[in-house]
């Protein structure tokens, strides 16, 4: 891209011609892209260095036939580009695609290992890339910005347990949960602690559960307590008769842990 000369200018636009009015006009403007400039200065200072969007998810193709399939198609986005250029098929890259009769569960990460290592390399050392608008060499370098996927999806790729009484990644242990006694189902509820502290949904019982929410909603986790979290997990792959039972509500240390908790990293 950066050796067609109008890929390469487009590459640069969040910095050169995008509008700067307080306004959320591009992921440019959200406080998590101004935050991993003041944290990594080196890294904001060159506007061509890249932010990517990983996105995933599991999909049955022949949906319609009796067939036991899973694809997991791995896209990367980068959102450089203008808003209505960065979701263009064209810029859209897919590395990678996870093709098995079953989906691949934990073994997810030894498929994603090779681009988790590449991602690595792009972020320490970077690459040698010739721009073809500025005419000349530059080291290029590149981070995850985001991920994007469903909840089943987010599970299996950070390792967190979306299932069961604790399935919030942000309330874990304080996830608040009723037992529906004959369905069986589990049902969460408190949404209303991640509203604003002055919102009328706060004040309203008789529309919800006959109480008013008050309290506030709790801080996700930081980058550094996910890494706390997994450090001491020792993860297992292939097909296994027993697993031990996980001390945490972070089932193994994947991969791609810090990675799918991109936003309570950099917020």
């Amino acid at each position: 891209m950066f050796a067609n000369v109008e890929d390469a200018k487009n590459l640069t636009w969040h910095a050169d011609d995008s509008i700067k009015d307080g306004l959320l006009r591009h992921p440019a403007d959200s406080p998590q892209w101004k935050t991993i400039d003041q944290l990594y200065s080196e890294f904001g200072q060159d506007h061509r260095n890249l932010r990517i969007g990983l996105a995933s998810d599991g999909m049955n193709p022949y949906g319609n036939l009796s067939c036991n399939h899973s694809s997991w198609p791995i896209l990367l986005i980068i959102y450089n580009l203008p808003p209505w250029l960065c979701i263009k098929r064209k810029y859209i890259m897919i590395c990678m695609m996870i093709v098995d009769p079953k989906q691949p569960g934990n073994d997810i990460d030894v498929y994603l290992a090779p681009l988790i290592k590449d991602l690595r390399k792009l972020w320490v050392e970077g690459v040698d890339v010739y721009d073809g608008n500025a005419q000349d060499t530059f080291r290029l370098r590149a981070l995850i910005f985001c991920t994007i996927n469903d909840f089943p999806a987010h599970g299996n790729l950070s390792g967190y347990s979306v299932k069961g009484h604790h399935a919030c990644l942000i309330c874990e242990k304080d996830t608040s949960y009723i037992q529906l006694k004959h369905g069986k189902k589990t049902v969460y509820t408190r949404h209303r602690r991640f509203l604003k502290p002055f919102h009328p949904y706060r004040q309203m019982k008789k529309t919800f559960n006959g109480t008013s929410k008050i309290d506030s909603a709790p801080i996700p986790l930081s980058g550094l307590e996910v890494f706390d979290r997994v450090k001491n997990i020792s993860s297992m792959y292939g097909k296994i008769q027993k697993r031990m039972a996980p001390t945490t509500t972070f089932g193994r240390k994947s991969l791609s842990s810090l990675i799918c908790l991109t936003g309570a990293i950099y917020m």
